[in-house]
């Protein structure tokens, strides 16, 4: 219980306020005119004043509050290295000690983790947002308990009572880590980019760990590379893409003995591989109606060139007309075979067959652009059969099917076979054509030359199960025979057509390895943090995916089949950065956010960035490995922070529950005194 003396005057006060002008004008006239009794007049008017003012007694009922100390813990990625966890669980139980000695006062511990994406640690966010739960007038104190790097120091609140800092860490600490500087989004195949690496140390170093140190660098989860690179230098490194679509460069820096953690020793860089320009050699043997079909799906696309001849007159054609009257073009074979060969992504004979043009020289050199990793298609006519064929030629030795020499022309449907299913040139090609009028799935064709299959995959049959495409692997490169030309009756709308579009593009994307139509292939795709794992292959089961997140645990990831060949998962990642996947001899890397999230790009335990914040309320950072203060008591606008100890000012608050208003003088008390003050004027002045 209080009590205070206070003014409850009983008019508004500007009538209070004139009562007392007209007073004072009152016992001024008085004085003027050398009355006797002025000062008696000037007393009753003073009492009259005194009694509109009102002095009264005011008496609260109190209910004191306890004092909050705010404690905001920072468990973010970066404080979960080395011995972290440990300091933050013995400083956090010895300040909940410290308070509890402290009586009247209130402990609020703040956890503060990783936010979403990567923005780093909020630490100054939490602590406002703490704040503004607390009533201001009870905050006596707040605390950090954080290895000192924050990402969000400019939200730094006002504080009305003094901020600490305990800091985690350890003065020996050191690291090591890898920066990529600079990465461009795409680059074209075959022209180099340059990446810049930086590698830092930071921290207390050991003599003899700087210098130079190695770089392990990867494509595609693959063999890594070694090299020796300075360190605190800007590396630049030139980089050309192996293949088209995404191409992801793993950097890796071995662990260095003591070095504080190897979060921050790997980057990952997805560059996108865009092909400038695809050069493409049709040779077609002879004019045919699918000899259309082949350039209109080339010539669609801007970003190929195509080079097309089409042998018009064989050397075998005697019409006697003088060459020098003719406007033809002679096929410049040497420089197409033997000069620029390599130069082409793909080469298509279409209905091709030997008649002299091309010498058994020129196919060799064809067979060893392929097996040196180019690619050749043969759309087969029915010159194919005969002995004139391509593979009677020394081609011959790398083309996956025989020809048994029979020619069939009757009417079938070109089938997927049960392999076909589960192969990217061919799988789901029946949801691109509409089904025809008699319920098929698309039109017949009528040629097709009987092939035997000797190596490769057969991924599309004709009638009685015949191969009708077959696709093979030849060393480095790829090799395709279509037994039939008659795709071309698809493109016309024969009995509803069919997808000839999709397949001739897929199999010229096949033949040019785009990663997305690769048989065994283990791919990930991010959105946030949930990643789905696609598992593509030609077998019928696959094994688990192990699935090697950022900290080193290992989880393996069953798949699901979704297709025939197709396997899916899906798996939320539990933290921002690298991971690993393996299947069987298939390895894929992702990164969730940066390789090296913001949390990782300091770990040294700094006080650095908040001493400004903890200097201005006049408080006091200590490193936990020195020990946890004590917590004592401060006045306000006392030093807070001492040798060994930390303060927090008490705020003395209180509820107020019931207030009452008492006047000090009764109102007849006032009056009396007033009338005997004014009577006393009156017989003062002789008028008695």
């Amino acid at each position: 219980m209080t009590g205070s003396v206070i003014f409850d005057p009983l008019l508004d006060w500007p009538l209070v306020w004139a009562a007392l002008v007209v007073a004072a004008l009152f016992v001024a006239v008085a004085v003027w005119r050398g009355l006797s009794g002025w000062w008696l007049r000037a007393l009753a008017a003073m009492v009259l004043l005194v009694a509109l003012f009102n002095p009264s007694l005011q008496q609260e009922d109190r209910a004191p509050l306890s004092d909050i100390v705010i404690l905001v813990v920072d468990e973010s990625a970066s404080q979960r290295i080395a011995d972290r966890p440990d300091q933050v669980a013995a400083a956090v139980a010895r300040v909940e000690a410290e308070v509890a000695a402290l009586g009247n006062t209130e402990l609020r511990v703040v956890p503060l983790g990783d936010g979403e994406g990567d923005q780093g640690t909020l630490l100054m966010t939490a602590l406002a947002e703490a704040m503004a739960e607390e009533p201001r007038a009870r905050l006596a104190g707040a605390i950090l308990l954080t290895d000192g790097q924050l990402h969000d120091i400019e939200r730094a609140p006002d504080l009305p009572a003094p901020l600490h800092l305990l800091l985690t860490g350890r003065e020996s600490d050191w690291d090591r880590r890898l920066m990529v500087t600079n990465a461009p989004a795409f680059a074209i195949l075959g022209e180099p980019v340059t990446l810049t690496l930086r590698i830092e140390d930071q921290g207390a170093v050991p003599a003899g760990a700087g210098g130079r140190a190695e770089l392990r660098i990867a494509v595609d989860g693959g063999e890594p590379a070694s090299f020796m690179v300075p360190i605190g230098e800007d590396l630049e490194l030139p980089v050309t893409l192996p293949h088209g679509g995404m191409n992801v460069i793993q950097f890796t820096l071995p662990v260095a003995t003591g070095e504080l953690t190897d979060r921050n020793n790997s980057a990952v860089v997805q560059i996108n591989g865009v092909r400038d320009r695809l050069r493409v050699l049709l040779v077609s043997g002879e004019p045919h109606p699918g000899e259309r079909t082949w350039r209109n799906l080339l010539k669609s696309d801007s970003s190929v060139d195509l080079v097309h001849f089409t042998i018009l007159r064989p050397p075998e054609k005697q019409d006697g007309v003088p060459v020098n009257e003719l406007s033809l073009i002679a096929f410049p074979t040497r420089e197409l075979f033997i000069d620029k060969i390599d130069e082409f992504d793909l080469i298509i004979f279409d209905r091709y067959k030997r008649r002299g043009i091309l010498p058994a020289l020129y196919l060799d050199n064809v067979r060893q652009y392929v097996e040196d990793g180019g690619a050749v298609l043969v759309a087969a006519g029915p010159d194919f059969a005969q002995a004139s064929s391509l593979f009677r030629s020394p081609l011959g030795e790398i083309i996956p099917a025989a020809p048994t020499s029979i020619v069939i022309e009757e009417g079938y449907r070109p089938e997927i076979t049960e392999l076909g299913q589960r192969h990217p040139v061919t799988e789901g090609l029946e949801a691109f054509s509409p089904q025809t009028a008699d319920g098929a799935e698309w039109g017949r064709w009528f040629r097709l030359i009987d092939l035997e299959a000797t190596s490769g995959d057969t991924v599309m049959s004709g009638m009685e199960v015949l191969p009708l495409l077959v696709l093979d692997r030849v060393c480095e490169g790829r090799i395709a025979l279509l037994g039939s030309y008659h795709a071309w009756l698809w493109s016309r709308g024969f009995e509803g057509g069919g997808p000839q579009l999709e397949l001739l593009r897929r199999l010229a994307h096949w033949m040019m390895k785009e990663p997305e139509l690769e048989e065994e292939a283990l791919g990930v795709v991010a959105e946030g943090r949930t990643m789905t794992i696609t598992r593509r292959t030609l077998g019928e089961e696959v094994g688990e995916v192990e699935l090697t997140g950022p900290d080193g645990a290992v989880v393996m990831v069953p798949l699901d089949e979704v297709s025939p060949g197709r396997f899916e998962a899906t798996v939320e990642g539990p933290e921002i950065g690298l991971y690993r996947l393996r299947e069987g001899d298939q390895e894929a890397v992702i990164a969730l956010g940066p390789a090296a999230p913001k949390e990782f790009e300091q770990t040294i335990a700094s006080a650095e960035l908040l001493t400004p914040a903890v200097e201005a309320t006049r408080g006091g950072a200590a490193r936990i490995e020195d020990g946890v203060p004590d917590l004592r008591r401060v006045r306000v606008g006392r030093p807070a922070a001492g040798r060994g100890w930390l303060g927090i000012t008490p705020r003395e608050a209180y509820l107020t529950a019931d207030v009452t208003v008492v006047p000090l003088v009764s109102a007849w008390l006032f009056l009396l005194l007033g009338s005997l003050l004014i009577v006393g004027a009156w017989l003062r002045e002789g008028r008695r």
